[in-house]
């Protein structure tokens, strides 16, 4: 068991990986303080190999995303440390115009919600049209043959229709597939795809996936699926890595991940996906309390005051991020391993701040 350090240059260059994040920070100054909302967040990414990651509202995992692009306001944002190397350049330090030609051609990004990222006055055509007219500099006639190809490939069917609808004249999951379309108009090495199925129902959201994952497959570039769900990712991703609070708690190959769980929270992740053989009646699991306030975070383990495994050490020190082979982890009392302790008995007694056992289960005191 080692303790991981931040990803170095001399490691990995960027020419052994097509994306080298390494310890990265994003910070914003509010009038609350500093949020620490991406807190030291290192991983590489190859080409052709799809990461997953995962994590509730406020994790830090969209900001990371966009850290990554480059999309976040400078206005109120700190980027302390960190580089992201992406074929061997810092797109950290990478000027404006050098950026513009990146999104887009490079790197592309399709977002949660559709209706707000479509231009709900320009017809579909215009705006798929409008970045492969300005990266691949091919005529008008050109641009519209390629967009009916790529809604073809989407399985949007007429596609010469579509070119002339506007956002609101289509379905929920057709918009998606105009945004996936759009965001491979270029043929991107790296496609990140952020919440991408959030807004869609159940059946079209399946569908959304394996689009996906067949056009991933095809072109063979590699993809960031970003999500809460570890149900999305599990089947059709090569690793995932789980964040809360900012930081890496745990990363593992996929099957990895699901077969030996040794953070609690993503234990508590996967305890919180409904399950088909349940009863009707059977009640959700969910994870008690709320994530931390990012301008004061715990002094200890992030996760501690939530944690049903709770110790007086993961109150007082905070964890390193340790690993296994390939197999990372953020927690003093790792589950499946000599150290870890049963819920609610723990070995000292501790219960954090907060929380409640009863009956078997761990709920919190006072409402939320």
């Amino acid at each position: 068991m080692t303790v991981d350090a931040p990803v170095t240059n001399d490691a990995t260059s960027g020419t052994d990986h097509l994306l080298v994040v390494d310890d990265v920070r994003t910070h914003f100054r509010t009038s609350r303080g500093l949020v620490r909302a991406v807190d030291g967040v290192s991983f590489t990414l190859d080409g052709g190999r799809t990461l997953g990651i995962v994590g509730e509202s406020g994790s830090g995992k969209t900001v990371l995303s966009r850290s990554i692009m480059g999309l976040l306001p400078k206005r109120h944002t700190e980027t302390p440390t960190g580089q992201v190397l992406f074929k061997g350049n810092d797109l950290r330090a990478a000027p404006r115009k050098e950026l513009q030609r990146i999104w887009g051609c490079d790197v592309a990004v399709v977002f949660q919600d559709p209706m707000t990222s479509l231009n709900p006055v320009m017809k579909i055509g215009k705006q798929m049209t409008e970045s492969m007219r300005h990266h691949l500099h091919i005529s008008q006639s050109e641009a519209n043959v390629r967009a009916v190809e790529l809604l073809r490939s989407v399985d949007i069917n007429e596609p010469d229709r579509r070119l002339e609808q506007y956002p609101h004249q289509l379905s929920g999951g057709m918009r998606q597939r105009v945004t996936i379309a759009m965001a491979l108009g270029c043929s991107p090495e790296l496609l990140i795809a952020d919440e991408p199925t959030t807004a869609l129902d159940v059946t079209v959201q399946a569908q959304i996936l394996d689009l996906l994952q067949a056009q991933q497959r095809q072109r063979n570039m590699a993809m960031i699926i970003v999500t809460h769900d570890l149900g999305v990712v599990a089947g059709r991703t090569d690793e995932i890595m789980v964040m809360y609070a900012g930081q890496v708690v745990e990363k593992a190959p996929t099957r990895e991940l699901f077969t030996r769980v040794r953070m609690p929270y993503t234990e508590a992740l996967l305890q919180s996906i409904p399950r088909i053989e349940d009863n009707v009646d059977t009640r959700l699991k969910v994870i008690p309390g709320r994530p931390p306030d990012l301008t004061s975070p715990p002094k200890g383990c992030r996760f501690a005051p939530r944690c049903s495994y709770t110790q007086t050490k993961c109150l007082e020190e905070p964890p390193p991020l340790v690993s296994e082979g390939d197999h990372q982890y953020r927690c003093w009392f790792p589950i499946g391993t000599s150290l870890e302790v049963d819920p609610p008995t723990r070995r000292d007694g501790a219960l954090a701040p907060g929380v409640v056992a009863t009956a078997g289960t761990v709920t919190t005191g006072g409402a939320d």
